[in-house]
């Protein structure tokens, strides 16, 4: 973007000061901040957060974003490094904490596990009767929110930023789709070119200005200082800390000194969600004990919290709660940020959601996007757009955030769904689905069969060679032997898979080739109607945002299988630009998933499967691999495309909402006599492994290229002019310095489930990017980027919950695909990713 536009940035606290730094450095000069409250002690969350800074997460992106926030917050001598210490009472904690290490590797932060003894050694106020280890991450500490905030307004002040206290937003002006200003209640109109909404907990209010749901809702969140403890007085200067701080998170507890007072965090209390707007106008003189996102305390929900912390650390039995009270934060349905532009207003940005631990980070992201049009972190994970429709419901973010806040310390395993709400949208095969057992799991409201109980019967028949091995207790979790089965009778008969999660689009209009030609790395403007084309998406510096799979069903009309909700948002939002650019070459984007279903009918009996169920010719010879074709089954219209996701082959099977299931039942009728079954995504998973598929948002993200991620053979070397053209011209005269490879585990047996670090010669060399056991080989798989020099054949080790597990590197793709295939498609299907998160 042009850094000298007008920007506007709505809120003053810990994000917006941030942004306004970020943007200044970056050469952007005129900005103005218009804060509610007064600059002084602005009263939103920032005011009160008591600042710890835990960088490990299971985000990468997140503990990216912690890391940057440390680093800042030191520049500013913001920052009080004491350390972070996690402790474990439970024996499920322990291993968590071991688990939680292997991140830190993964994402270079280090951490060290401790005893009992060592835990007590560095924080001598423990209780040795409670503790049974922990996890000490030495770069962890305070930060000094506040304080940065008055930093960083100072700084920005002086390099010509804009401060406007006491003065609440009332409305944004926009024109013909676009931002325009921002209007105030007591400063009139203020022209802007692009506003930024950092308004945190108030985020839902600024997004209804313009009709755009946030999906954030403020709860309350305890937090108390106790009276002086006897062993700390002169230990400390005022509200200062010496010692780490401290998370007891079997008992939803934190803890952090305050001089030779003790702070105390509690998230075991019932949910308490807020109404921002409900709060009133921030008063013109904000205070410690007057600000609008400080709550009355309410005492009986803090008694058990006391008593766990009396426990804990016995020397607060000479102590008592001095003060306390009920501070607001802001929660989300996944727990992530909120970034990213307005689908539905032009020059509107959104930066909510943003906790103190990773506000300079998100600040930083932020300016990068604005500045450079890309993140060098994939923030994919953190767009505001991510969520479906259906969750953005207010009912849907007050109960997925109630339940976030329960569950803020518990241990998640990867794979757990949420209780509720449930069932929130259903395949037309859900009821034949339930008939038969099925195990689901949940993503994007979608009930997706993981395993179906009807398959049981079939393990006593699996040969010895397919048969699942013993599995830890922790990979054990959401998971059934009877994968295995399905798996099996995949590859030696035929099996069905749903697939009526992937996101269809619908492009059309007589601009639809020439923005699809614009945006994907393979030629799309002269492939023929019928032809499927699978294509990368970039961005500018050819970091791969997205893989779809794109059919031309007619001259002007395409129909794209793509990744989700970011997929349809940014497609629209170029069609909408190319169609205000060139009138006549208008185009339309629509998602159509809704009105549509899909199965994967795969395994070499399928075309018996199909055989007496359509009239029309489905042969390889009438329908070549990567082609589409309208045909009727049984009487339904469908279409389908041979493609093969598993290594075998078959078709994918298309059609509308209301056939589908009669689609179900005609197949499965037909398929009775050779074996068809209904299989899940556990043993898709497994099989798409053994072929060497590649998962979009795992395997695959804007941190990575094509030349990295194995998949560049799906650029069209003739083809110029589309995002990423010129980065890619650029890499592909350089040798990749790192590439996704494929491990197997050499003891066949130890299932890892991803993110685990990845050690070469004793030093780590990357994570695990998708993990399986893999059955056809008889043994688990992984996913990992590894330097270049690692070759076929190298042995490496993957550390999964404190041990090391020998793995090797082995070439793809593990399982070839069916000889009843033509070598040219057997060839191409070998190097075709799949994008797993579509099912």
């Amino acid at each position: 973007m042009d850094v000298s536009q007008r920007v506007v940035i709505i809120g003053a606290g810990i994000v917006g000061t941030n942004i306004a730094d970020e943007l200044i450095s970056r050469g952007w000069s005129n900005i103005t901040v218009v804060e509610q409250g007064p600059l002084s002690m602005p009263g939103g969350s920032t005011s009160h957060a008591p600042g710890l800074v835990f960088q490990i997460n299971p985000s990468k992106t997140m503990s990216a974003f912690a890391q940057y926030t440390v680093e800042k917050l030191l520049s500013l001598e913001c920052f009080n490094q004491v350390g972070g210490l996690e402790v474990a009472e439970t024996p499920e904690r322990l291993e968590e904490l071991k688990r939680k290490h292997g991140y830190g590797a993964s994402w270079g932060i280090k951490s060290h596990l401790l005893s009992a003894d060592e835990c007590c050694q560095i924080y001598p106020l423990l209780s040795k009767e409670v503790v049974r280890g922990g996890l000490f991450i030495p770069t962890d500490g305070l930060a000094l929110a506040a304080a940065a905030v008055q930093k960083l307004i100072e700084r920005t002040s002086k390099a010509g930023v804009r401060y406007i206290e006491k003065t609440p937003v009332t409305g944004i002006q926009q024109d013909s789709g676009r931002v325009t200003g921002v209007l105030t209640k007591n400063r009139g109109a203020i022209p802007a070119d692009l506003v930024i909404s950092c308004g945190g907990l108030w985020g839902v209010e600024l997004g209804a200005m313009i009709d755009l749901p946030i999906p954030l809702q403020p709860m309350e969140h305890q937090y108390v200082k106790t009276t002086a403890i006897p062993t700390r007085k002169g230990v400390n200067p005022p509200n200062w800390a010496s010692l780490p701080i401290l998370r007891h998170q079997d008992r939803d507890l934190y803890y952090r000194e305050h001089g030779d007072q003790m702070g105390i965090g509690f998230y075991g209390h019932r949910p308490m969600p807020v109404v921002a707007a409900s709060l009133g106008e921030t008063p013109e003189h904000v205070s410690d004990d007057n600000m609008p996102s400080r709550c009355a305390f309410t005492p009986k929900d803090f008694e058990p919290a006391w008593k766990l912390s009396r426990d804990l650390l016995p020397a607060l039995r000479e102590t008592e709660v001095a003060t306390g009270f009920n501070g607001i934060m802001s929660f989300t349905p996944d727990g992530g940020p909120l970034i990213g532009t307005a689908p539905n207003l032009d020059g509107f940005f959104v930066a909510e959601a943003v906790w103190v631990t990773h506000s300079a980070g998100v600040a930083r992201a932020v300016a990068q996007l604005l500045t450079t049009g890309r993140s060098e972190l994939d923030i994919a994970d953190c767009d505001l757009s991510r969520f479906e429709q259906v969750q953005l419901s207010p009912a849907y973010v007050k109960e997925t955030c109630q339940q976030g806040f329960v569950e803020v310390y518990d241990i998640i395993h990867p794979l757990q769904p949420r209780d509720s709400p449930r069932a929130l949208r259903t395949s037309p095969f859900y009821a034949r689905q339930r008939e038969l057992g099925a195990f689901f799991l949940e993503a994007g409201g979608w009930e997706r069969p993981q395993w179906y109980e009807a398959n049981s019967k079939l393990l006593a028949a699996v040969p010895d060679k397919w048969k699942p091995v013993p599995r830890d207790s922790w990979s054990a979790q959401f998971y059934s032997p009877i994968a295995a089965a399905e798996a099996w009778k995949t590859r030696t008969a035929a099996a069905l898979f749903d697939l009526t999660s992937i996101r269809h689009l619908e492009v059309s209009g007589p601009g639809a080739a020439s923005l699809l030609q614009a945006l994907t790395t393979n030629d799309i403007s002269s492939t023929p109607v019928g032809r499927v084309t699978f294509t990368l998406l970039l961005d500018l510096k050819g970091g791969i945002i997205s893989d779809i799979f794109v059919t031309r069903l007619s001259q002007d009309t395409f129909q794209l299988a793509v990744n989700g909700p970011l997929d349809f948002k940014y497609f629209s939002q170029e069609a909408k630009k190319q169609t205000k650019k060139s009138p006549e070459r208008w185009t339309q984007v629509r998602d159509i998933t809704g009105g549509t279903c899909c199965l994967g009918l795969w395994g070499h009996l399928a075309k018996e499967v199909m055989a007496p169920v359509t009239l029309d010719d489905v042969s390889e010879a009438s329908l070549p691999f990567s082609h589409a074709k309208k045909i009727h089954i049984s009487g339904i219209p469908a279409t389908i495309t041979r493609l093969s996701f598993v290594g075998e082959p078959g078709w994918e099977i298309c059609t509308s909402a209301d056939n589908g299931l009669r689609l179900w039942d005609a197949l499965m009728q037909s398929g009775q006599k050779h074996g068809l079954i209904a299989a899940g995504r556990s043993a898709f998973e497994a099989l798409r492994l053994e072929t060497g598929f590649r998962s979009f948002g795992a395997d695959m993200s804007s941190e990575y290229n094509p030349f990295e991620a194995g998949v560049n053979y799906v650029i069209d070397p003739s083809k110029t002019g589309y995002v990423g053209c010129e980065a890619i011209k650029k890499l592909s005269q350089t040798q990749p310095q790192k590439r996704l490879r494929c491990l197997t585990i050499d003891d066949g047996r130890s299932v890892v489930l991803g993110k685990e670090p990845v050690y070469v010669d004793g030093k780590v060399g990357g994570y695990v990017t998708s993990a399986a056991f893999g059955y056809t080989v008889g043994k688990p798989i992984a996913h990992t980027y590894l330097p270049a020099s690692v070759h076929d054949g190298d042995s490496v080790e993957i550390e999964y919950f404190g041990r090391r597990i020998k793995a090797t590197v082995t070439p793809e793709p593990l399982f070839g695909l069916s000889k009843r295939q033509t070598a040219n498609a057997a060839r191409e299907t070998s190097r075709r990713p799949m994008i797993t998160s579509r099912l």
